[in-house]
């Protein structure tokens, strides 16, 4: 990912978000080296978005308090719902970014496709099966729940789509890491944008 010129200025931000089920608070640096830092109290999904931080090259720090005695719904949700707007919070107006990004990731049996348009319009598409219902502890319903509360709140177009596979650790790891690396690439500045929104209305 390009460093942004002395013209930009620095994309990071910081997000807190304190409610009676959770209070977690996510810093991100869109130009990072892909420096994580991640405590949800959900051995799993730290696992998955220090993944996402490392193949993204955004540096992420998050921590989180949830109601785990209840379960890790809310947890893994406000934890999406949290890293997106501190994502669409760094990405500011969006001037001079790539806009779209995909990824096809590999990882043994398994093949996992993702494409993101960084719109400012929430959508996701979400066409992934788990052959188990749990992974460790973590429920897999609710990686959906995570990649929905994500993309509603850095306000992006994500379809997810794992074309086959077989192991559900593979599955959801492929998940986030192909959505790491078409984040990359959507978020990345490009040079011939100069300053301009990459769209025809000027804005995103």
């Amino acid at each position: 990912m390009q460093k942004p010129t002395t013209a930009q200025a620095k994309r990071t931000a910081t997000v807190e978000r304190r409610t009676k089920e959770t209070a977690i608070t996510a810093t991100v640096d869109l130009d990072g080296t892909g420096t994580y830092a991640v405590e949800t109290g959900v051995g799993f999904l730290d696992h998955m978005i220090e993944q996402l931080a490392r193949h993204s090259m955004i540096d992420i720090f998050l921590k989180a308090k949830g109601d785990l005695h209840i379960d890790q719904h809310h947890t893994t949700e406000d934890s999406g719902i949290v890293l997106g707007q501190a994502v669409a919070k760094a990405l500011g107006d969006k001037q001079g970014i790539a806009r779209y990004g995909f990824a096809y990731l590999p990882m043994d049996e398994t093949l996992t496709r993702v494409a993101i348009d960084v719109s400012g319009r929430p959508y996701l598409v979400w066409k992934v099966d788990f052959p188990r219902s749990k992974i460790g502890e973590m429920d897999t319903e609710l990686f959906r729940e995570w990649f929905q509360a994500f993309a509603q709140h850095a306000g992006i177009t994500l379809h997810v789509e794992t074309l086959y596979g077989e192991n559900s650790h593979h599955i959801a790891e492929t998940c986030y890491k192909a959505l790491a690396r078409a984040l990359r690439q959507a978020v990345a500045i490009d040079e011939r944008q100069g300053s301009r929104v990459p769209s025809t209305k000027g804005q995103l």
